[in-house]
Parts: structure tokens; sequence; C-alpha cells
């Protein structure tokens, strides 16, 4: 099955996350990078058009460059994950990706609210209370880590790996707002 999703690459959260990513998230040996997911599932790959493309660099360029902080740990049942702050940035980005692509809705519409998180672990509980103990020594060890969101990347999976399709620069970049930069 192919797929496509809109996430915001996290690289500052590798050197901390990458390791127990690896071990206890299925989809980091699928290639997929340290993340906040802004809208999953989106379209299939052979109807993403110029147009669509157009479309989503447009919702992108209404959103400034934000800063965020990673110190939070929290838990979904099956998933310890890393929770931004603030929140509300990647909150109002997803809601409007959504508004712009209504057919899309995050997580299939599945949840009544958006809970923007980097996911560290995800399976069984006995995996993830292992991954949170070590995540948490981490954490202290280390203390948060500051990232920026600059641009959001449109990641395909057709061939059982997830590829980088697109990168769309975020307003206040350092390159030309509203510029799509082909990965």
């Amino acid at each position: 099955m192919t797929e496509t999703a809109f996430i915001i690459r996290v690289p500052e959260a590798e050197p901390r996350v990458g390791g127990l990513r690896e071990r206890f998230d299925a989809s980091s040996r699928l290639g997929v990078p340290a993340h906040v997911t802004v809208l999953y599932p989106f379209m299939p790959p052979e109807r993403i058009t110029g147009d669509v493309l157009h479309r989503a660099q447009g919702v992108f360029d209404a959103v400034p460059a934000f800063s965020f902080a990673l110190s939070r740990i929290a838990r979904f049942p099956d998933v310890v994950y890393l929770a931004p702050e603030p929140a509300a940035p990647f909150v109002a980005l997803t809601q409007a990706l959504a508004r712009c692509f209504p057919d899309y809705p995050p997580f299939r519409g599945e949840h009544d609210t958006i809970i923007p998180h980097l996911t560290v672990a995800h399976g069984h509980a006995a995996d993830t209370a292992i991954a949170e103990r070590e995540l948490v020594a981490t954490m202290r060890a280390h203390g948060a880590i500051h990232a920026s969101c600059r641009a959001i990347s449109l990641l395909e999976q057709a061939s059982g790996r997830w590829r980088e399709r697109h990168v769309f620069a975020s307003s206040g970049d350092d390159s030309e707002p509203g510029r799509i930069v082909f990965a």
C-alpha cells in the first residue's frame, strides 16, 4: 500500500532518540527520521500533482518558522513520545492542512484531539516501558532538545521504505518564502 505524510523533521533529536527509535519504533527501520507528524495519511502519491504541491505550499507560506523544545515525556497506550512545546504551532499547521485538504483528516479522523508528538517507541507494553526508562535517563542527563521548524517534508512510502518526496520551506526561513524545494 502506498502512503504519504507531511512531517517536520527533528534532526536535533536524533542523537538522543535515534538508538531508541531504531530498537523500539519500526518506522525508524523503514526510513522515517525523528519527526513530528503534521498530516498522516495524505493522498496517494499518484494523485499528488503540481497543483496539490502549490496548495500545500500556500498553507506553509502562512506559517512562520518557529522554535520549540522537546523535554516532556508522555504516553499513549502503546507509544512513548516527546511532546513539543509549544504545541500550538503544530496543531495550527495540521488544522490548516486539513482545511485545505478536507478529504484527508489527521489520522483518518480516528482521534478527536490533535496531540503533536515525536514517537520514540511504539509497540508492546514491555518494550515501551524499557524505552520510557531509558528515555527518562537520557533526558535527565542531557536536558531539553531545542529545535526549529523551517521546513515541512512530504514523505512517500511506495516500496516498503519511506523516502522524502518534497521539502516545503516555511515562511520566515532563510530560503525564498513560497518556493518549493525538491528533495
